[in-house]
């Protein structure tokens, strides 16, 4: 049989103050994982204590997560929650604190479980232990609607997309007090996520009647909105947009998958650090540029968007928002044309062999990732790839 499906968690409670919700959840015990210190600065972790405290449970934290989440830190992670025994898994912060706490709750359920089969999309049955909430502070990655997981190896510099539909949240909770708090050049990596992934799952191969919606909502969303809370993050309004844009396009590529964008995104973050929604931000002009040999979804966006050309407004977007138009104009970490170079057959076959890379609507080859790879670094049209 060849089914699809659509997929997305039971509840999605959204509006401000939802974080109230959690005082009406049933359990003993619940584990919060957060990432560095903000979510404790800002009072989010503090709140969200105390609302699982009125709900009767005793709770334990779990923090430290870094950006790109490795795998010692998700063992590490079921290990604790093992000692503890919660019930709930609450996972509070960016999409590195969401992404990481869906794999400590696999080794949490299952302690014997080998990264090397969850790669494979090995997958244990879930919440035999415990269910699990996520409540995301930025408006990105839309872990806390997706199966999808990102994990590094930090040993051999590559990122993995973990996918499984057992990791797919009980309940995602949208409170966008959190967003607000965002500065300004992480509202615009994460809002760039967003337009990545909703770009993607529009024009993926596996795209359906019933993904197209959603991710041409978010598109729109992005387009209107990211500007507006980029210069002012306090506009209640946009911040709104933008997250509910994020769930929206999570809604989408969950059940679509993604492409060549994030496959590109995954393994030059994985040699480089690059974060994430910049590097996508960057590739993506570039990689729809060249899909428009593969599919005629993209002149249909550009109608519906009633739009010249979706390449120049990507671009046009990333230059409004701070973000620079190649590779090579990236300040946060050093990638120097000589390192580029040293690691771009090797980031080329990692890349093709990512499995968001099977959805992509043109058949590429790792001879043809390494070109846009160039395209993305020179600032080169990628039409005549």
């Amino acid at each position: 049989m060849n089914l699809k499906w659509f997929r997305v968690p039971k509840d999605i409670v959204f509006g401000e103050n939802a974080l109230e919700y959690l005082s009406t959840l049933k359990g003993k015990r619940a584990t919060l994982v957060t990432g560095g210190s903000s979510m404790k600065r800002l009072g989010f972790l503090d709140e969200a204590q105390k609302q699982l405290e009125k709900a009767g449970m005793e709770v334990s934290i779990v923090d430290d997560v870094e950006p790109n989440p490795s795998i010692e830190t998700v063992i590490r992670g079921g290990k604790e929650m093992a000692e503890f025994g919660p019930d709930w898994i609450i996972a509070i912060g960016g999409g590195s604190a969401l992404d990481a706490a869906k794999i400590m709750w696999v080794y949490y359920e299952y302690p014997d479980t080998k990264f090397e089969d969850l790669v494979q999309m090995k997958f244990p049955i879930l919440r035999t232990k415990a269910k699990f909430v996520a409540i995301p502070s930025t408006s990105g990655t839309a872990s806390e609607i997706t199966a999808f997981s990102v994990i590094t190896d930090t040993k051999n510099h590559i990122k993995y997309p973990l996918v499984s539909y057992e990791m797919t949240p009980d309940i995602a909770l949208l409170d966008v007090n959190l967003p607000t708090k965002m500065p300004p050049h992480i509202t615009a990596n994460t809002g760039m996520d967003v337009m990545a992934h909703a770009v993607e799952a529009y024009v993926s191969s596996n795209a359906t009647s019933y993904t197209d919606p959603f991710a041409f909502e978010a598109i729109r969303l992005v387009f209107e909105q990211l500007p507006v809370a980029y210069e002012d993050g306090q506009n209640i309004k946009a911040r709104e947009d933008m997250h509910n844009a994020s769930a929206l396009a999570g809604m989408a590529f969950t059940n679509s998958s993604l492409g060549l964008v994030h496959s590109l995104a995954h393994k030059v973050g994985g040699e480089f650090g690059i974060t994430h929604g910049l590097a996508n931000a960057i590739l993506m002009p570039y990689i729809v540029d060249y899909n428009r040999k593969g599919t005629d979804k993209i002149s249909k966006l550009e109608d519906l968007l009633r739009i010249d050309n979706l390449t120049e407004a990507l671009q046009t977007l990333n230059k409004k928002v701070g973000i620079p138009l190649t590779l090579q104009g990236v300040t946060e970490v050093d990638i120097t044309e000589e390192k580029f170079l040293a690691v771009l057959d090797r980031m080329s076959k990692n890349a093709f062999e990512d499995p968001c890379t099977l959805t992509n609507p043109r058949q590429s080859s790792a001879e043809d990732v390494g070109k846009i790879y160039e395209c993305a670094f020179y600032g080169k049209s990628a039409l005549k790839i």
